[in-house]
């Protein structure tokens, strides 16, 4: 029905006026179009709310998002708000090759974009799998329109005879106890068939559980949104309060630039710490920061480390679930645990227009033991209390050294102990490729003792950085009893994995950096304590092998999206981004 003179009231007051108001030809061609799907007048004059649907069959994480979209438009229409659906890239982890990574810039460029073109006033970005939320950060950071992240939370944990499985740490364990010899195929058929056995992301504290935690330290997800596992009614629930929490940001114009500042990125970094999260992290949070203009350094990140006490009992570094880390109280809990101990910035604003320390009255304290508080799930205790940590240092260290100049980053609380200071041989492999090829050949030369290189798989030289950095352990070792062995690469690992394994060596070995020099038979020094990353090969050396060296053919890219690529992307310690994509709006 046509309400009378609406057209005669074109105040601009939002964005989307500028499309539906606009007192020109196009307006009035936009609202005839608007309502031949039928919106009227009404619809067309309140807060138009975006939901970024990244749904898809292709990506088993985020399966559950058209019925989590219908909750989100619900909530929209309850608070007064009109949502419109629309669709974006969609990036499924383990069934995109040659990696996921190769396109978060992507991904992150088609969110912006989308959310720049359309007359949309707010927008609440529908994300779970590890890069679709770095990248709709990333492209909602640079939009810099009212926008709300909402995951889809973490899948149920698996079973497999008795035992409670995470994929896909445990994915990995089984794996390696199969080429070892150790698990039958029916039984690895047996894990198959229950590890994954729900919607959601990896329930381990994986890259998606940490940038879904990230997303609430931030201030850009509403409380709980990290946890609450995909099947449960709460997340519905949830996505009904971020609809109508979405409507309150166009009216308050909180847009990502108001809460995306330099302490909220250090509230995230000390939450990445506590829970010994995934190194992915790292590169996705300074891209993150970059598309606001503000640097987030690797030293950053170590001295946070050396902040901020392990506190969460989570897998990989640890035993339990994000199921488990719900019913102990969520990431609040940890939060209002490292806000006890003065290692926040509790002034921060957040999405629903409280500071950071306001929506965190209301979560109870850590209690001493399992009859109060928050912190235990059930007898056990999945949050610890910062005087009593898991882990004096956070989950994250950064070292540096002649064969890492610009950093290089490793998850500690994951690393057998004995190899957190450790002197060995290289073995070097130039390329996946080659280490597909060779590392379980009978023949091949290697100890507990070595140390596996893996060069040119960083963002240029792979390109696009794959998780190849968890080498796999050669199948000889693994028959002989070897879990670990130290690892060293201009690779990413998923943030799953576990073992002592360095990454994201900056610059990478394509570029020329020093890890392209490295030989079989150098010897490495690695000292986590130290922080230290040392190629035990003397200066005159390294210079006449820089003489020799020659760039890898994969930097030769012929056209389309991977020579933009190539030729435009930044080094891990500078988060991986477009070098034409960083700064603010």
């Amino acid at each position: 029905m046509h309400t009378p003179n609406v057209h005669q009231q074109p105040v601009i007051h939002r964005r989307s006026d500028a499309w539906f108001h606009d007192p020109d030809m196009y307006g009035f061609v936009r609202r005839a179009f608007a309502k031949s799907m039928g919106y009227d007048d009404q619809d067309l004059a309140r807060p138009i709310i975006g939901i970024a649907q990244t749904q898809s069959d292709l990506n088993n994480c985020n399966n559950n998002f058209l019925e989590l979209a219908e909750h989100v438009k619900r909530g929209v229409w309850q608070a007064g708000g009109t949502p419109l659906e629309f669709p974006t890239i969609s990036l499924g982890e383990l069934f995109m090759k040659p990696t996921t990574m190769l396109y978060r810039n992507l991904m992150a460029m088609d969110t912006e974009e989308m959310i720049r073109a359309h007359p949309l006033d707010g927008v609440v970005l529908l994300g779970n799998c590890d890069k679709t939320v770095p990248a709709q950060m990333m492209g909602a950071a640079s939009a810099n329109v009212p926008a709300l992240i909402l995951t889809g939370g973490p899948h149920l944990s698996g079973r497999f005879r008795g035992q409670s499985l995470g994929a896909c740490s445990d994915c990995r364990r089984f794996w390696a106890e199969y080429r070892a010899g150790s698990l039958s195929e029916e039984e690895l058929c047996e894990v198959e068939d229950g590890i994954n056995r729900s919607d959601g992301h990896c329930t381990v504290m994986g890259t998606a559980s940490t940038m879904a935690g990230i997303a609430e330290a931030l201030g850009w997800a509403l409380p709980h949104t990290a946890a609450i596992p995909a099947p449960d009614a709460r997340r519905l629930r949830l996505a009904e309060a971020a609809g109508r929490q979405s409507v309150a940001m166009v009216q308050s114009a909180i847009k990502p630039g108001d809460f995306l500042t330099p302490r909220a990125f250090e509230n995230a970094i000390h939450l990445i710490m506590a829970l010994g999260g995934s190194t992915n992290a790292v590169i996705h949070l300074t891209a993150v920061a970059g598309r606001r203009g503000i640097p987030l350094p690797l030293d950053l990140f170590d001295r946070i480390s050396r902040e901020t006490p392990y506190i969460t009992n989570l897998q990989p570094s640890g035993q339990f679930h994000m199921e488990q880390l719900h019913e102990a109280g969520g990431v609040p809990a940890v939060l209002k645990e490292l806000a006890r101990g003065g290692l926040l910035h509790l002034d921060e604003r957040t999405v629903s227009g409280q500071t950071l320390g306001e929506s965190l009255e209301r979560v109870l304290p850590l209690g001493a033991d399992g009859s109060s508080g928050t912190g235990w799930c059930g007898a056990e205790r999945i949050i610890f209390p910062l005087d009593q940590p898991l882990a004096a240092d956070g989950g994250i260290v950064v070292l540096r050294g002649n064969l890492a100049p610009l950093g290089a980053v490793v998850k500690q609380t994951a690393v057998t102990p004995h190899l957190r200071k450790h002197r060995g041989k290289a073995l070097v492999f130039t390329s996946t490729s080659d280490l597909a090829a060779r590392v379980d050949d009978p023949a091949l030369e290697v100890s507990p003792e070595t140390v596996l290189v893996l060069q040119n798989a960083g963002p240029k030289g792979a390109p696009g950085m794959p998780e190849a950095g968890s080498l796999p352990i050669p199948k000889k070792l693994l028959a002989a009893g070897v879990r670990d062995m130290l690892r060293i690469s201009d690779a990413r690992m998923s943030g799953t994995a576990f073992g002592a394994v360095v990454l994201h060596v900056a610059p990478e070995a394509a570029v020329g950096g020093p890890l392209g020099l490295v030989q079989t038979g150098d010897w490495i020094d690695v000292d986590l304590d130290a922080r230290r990353l040392h190629l035990e090969v003397a200066d005159d050396e390294l210079a006449r092998r820089r003489a020799a060296w020659q760039p890898p053919a994969s930097l030769r890219q012929a056209r389309g999206y991977t020579r933009l690529y190539v030729d435009h992307v930044l080094q891990a310690d500078e988060g991986a981004d477009f070098d034409f994509l960083t700064g603010g709006d």
